[in-house]
């Protein structure tokens, strides 16, 4: 993509106020208050926690109960002295887990930008997380392989209902339609919070049981808009927006989606959070309207009025989904209950994107977990050693991930804490130094 301008966009009293977008960090706004500026230096902060992190344990971590029995919302109170910058890592935290500050576990979120490759690297649209697609589309891959197996292999259309155990020897599996089938070892890919639809036989172990309680699953919705031209280009604009601010404005991150070959010109975006939940009883004409007119304040584009077509999808409403893109883990859940996400049960084994190491919540996570469990099995069989179990997956060499480096402003800007710490001592060094200079010589002795 072309090197257009990013604009962002924050409620100032009555009035919208624009901020270019640092180039450096893809994210931060250039603030004419360099003390807003600073305040920013919070999420330098969630880098250097997160980086303690071990990806495969988070539980291990040095402070990890202190983090897990801490929100995100407290972890901003304490570091964040501005609403702007509150509220702008607030939005941060919608996107990235799709969930709101005050729900989600500090020792997740940590945990979940670690093992994504820092913020940077997650929000970027070049050399980051919303970089990627496929062309066809993705379903493709779960389609071709479907054809690749055959009809007889790949049922669609059969929820599992019940998982039994009790035979040494095999599993039984019991579908809604009423079909029961026999395999040797089970992979159970879905969500631990839909894995409540399933009955076990034998019961599942306590641990287990309480953990598909507590990890309820994000909340989001996918928009696309599409246009008759691409006129953010047009305008020099990128198509990407971060705005920030009231139920107003329902997405915090959208961007360019036309296909590469200039056709189909589109802006998807996430409405995610409160804001999504807020937005369910509207119908889907309401939610354009405020979607499109947020988009218009933010870009200064009336065009952005006049969608051709609108496409949304709810993943709350799926009902073997429940939301999107992975589960929320609210406060003493890692500590207390993450070291079963991947345990497994007799000749039950656990994939899913939330039990992946690397790039939770994407596809990424999700093909990573299941190869991981597939080994599990492999070496259950014999077939492979423990060693082989985890194995990273070479990049893909025709577009590498490149490193983000941090500038020298983002490694060494104060925070606003620093900076009054900085004063305070300054202030009381130098009255020292004045009484010690300027007072009589009888109060030096």
């Amino acid at each position: 993509m072309a090197p257009y301008r990013d604009v962002a966009l924050t409620k100032w009293g009555s009035r919208d106020r624009k901020f270019v977008l640092t180039t450096s960090y893809g994210m931060h706004a250039r603030y004419f208050n360099k003390m807003k500026n600073s305040d920013l230096s919070v999420t330098c902060k969630v880098h250097l926690r997160s980086s303690e992190i071990p990806a495969n344990s988070p539980w291990d971590a040095p402070h990890a109960e202190e983090w897990d029995l801490l929100t995100v919302k407290d972890f901003l109170n304490k570091h964040s002295w501005t609403k702007r910058a509150s509220d702008f890592c607030k939005e941060l935290c919608g996107i990235f887990i799709t969930s709101e500050e005050y729900e989600a576990s500090l020792l997740m979120f940590l945990w979940y930008v670690k093992q994504c490759g820092g913020m940077k690297r997650m929000v970027s649209a070049a050399n980051g997380g919303q970089e990627r697609k496929f062309h066809g589309g993705s379903q493709q891959i779960s389609e071709k392989i479907a054809e690749k197996l055959g009809d007889s292999v790949v049922l669609t259309n059969c929820p599992v209902v019940g998982i039994n155990q009790e035979s040494k020897d095999f599993v039984l599996v019991k579908t809604l339609p009423g079909k029961e089938y026999k395999a040797k070892y089970i992979i159970l890919a879905c969500s631990p919070a839909i894995q409540q639809k399933i009955h076990f036989t034998p019961q599942l172990p306590p641990v287990r049981n309480q953990l598909m309680q507590r990890m309820p699953m994000g909340t989001v919705t996918k928009v696309h808009l599409y246009y008759r031209t691409p006129f953010w280009k047009e305008k020099g604009l990128s198509g990407t927006h971060f705005i920030v601010g009231d139920d107003e404005h329902p997405m915090f991150l959208s961007m360019d989606d036309t296909k590469p070959d200039g056709s189909f010109p589109a802006i998807v975006g996430f409405i995610s959070a409160d804001k999504c939940r807020k937005m369910c009883h509207m119908t889907a004409e309401e939610r354009k309207n405020a979607i499109t007119l947020s988009l218009e304040k933010a870009s200064g584009c009336p065009e952005a009025r006049k969608p051709i077509h609108y496409e949304e999808k709810n993943w709350m409403e799926e009902q073997y989904v429940g939301g999107c893109c992975t589960a929320m883990l609210p406060p003493g859940f890692l500590t207390r209950y993450g070291k079963a996400l991947r345990t497994p049960i007799d000749r039950l084994y656990f994939a899913g994107t939330e039990t992946s190491i690397k790039w939770s919540g994407y596809m990424n996570g999700a093909v990573e977990a299941g190869e991981r469990a597939a080994r599990e099995i492999l070496c259950a069989m014999g077939k492979i050693t423990a060693d082989k179990i985890w194995i990273e997956e070479p990049e893909f060499q025709d577009v590498p991930a490149l490193p983000f480096e941090d500038t020298f402003g983002e490694k060494y800007t104060p925070s606003v804490s620093g900076f009054l710490k900085f004063v305070t001592f300054t202030s009381i060094l130098g009255a020292a130094t004045f009484a010690f200079l300027k007072c009589p010589k009888y109060l030096r002795k």
